[in-house]
């Protein structure tokens, strides 16, 4: 077995036991911290898949700032059991009946990807998720809507700076 494919079998597992663990741990902040191999894991397929500036993008902004924030919000509101409401039966029966379409949902999805499986992309020199190609299909075809996108995000800063003062 290439190493590739251990290390993808591995971060599978990790993956897997992860996403488990974020839905059966008791504790909130233990699910954030699972959360967060999660998002490692998640970058370590994304590395595989050659696309380099996605895992670093994951890395930073999902486990990096958005988990940390989770984690700091989790720990000021001081979850305890005692403080959580209990849950009725019609809304613990919504939940199971959901949950279930959810995995009928999931496995019609791998009984379609099973058919797409033999087929396979080619890529030009193995460079498809490198920044230099993002770079210039972002700064050549996408230029306009880029500096529209970043012209909204300034009024938004603006925005939450005047909600701030008051």
């Amino acid at each position: 077995m290439a190493a590739t494919q251990i290390i993808f079998w591995f971060l599978s597992v990790l993956a897997l036991v992860s996403a488990l663990m974020v839905i059966l741990s008791k504790s909130p902040v233990y699910s954030v911290l699972w959360l967060i191999a999660l998002f490692f894991a998640i970058s370590g397929h994304y590395i595989l898949l050659n696309a380099q500036f996605l895992a670093i993008v994951n890395m930073i902004v999902y486990a990096g700032a958005i988990m940390v924030l989770f984690l700091f919000v989790i720990m000021l509101m001081n979850l305890n059991n005692e403080t959580e409401p209990q849950k009725n039966l019609w809304i613990q029966l919504t939940g199971a009946i959901s949950g279930g379409c959810l995995l009928m949902l999931l496995i019609s999805l791998i009984k379609q990807a099973t058919e797409i499986h033999g087929k396979r992309l080619i890529f030009e020199n193995g460079t498809i998720g490198l920044i230099e190609n993002l770079g210039k299909s972002l700064f050549n075809e996408f230029v306009i809507p880029f500096e529209i996108s970043s012209v909204l995000f300034l009024s938004a800063m603006v925005g939450a700076v005047v909600i701030g003062k008051k």
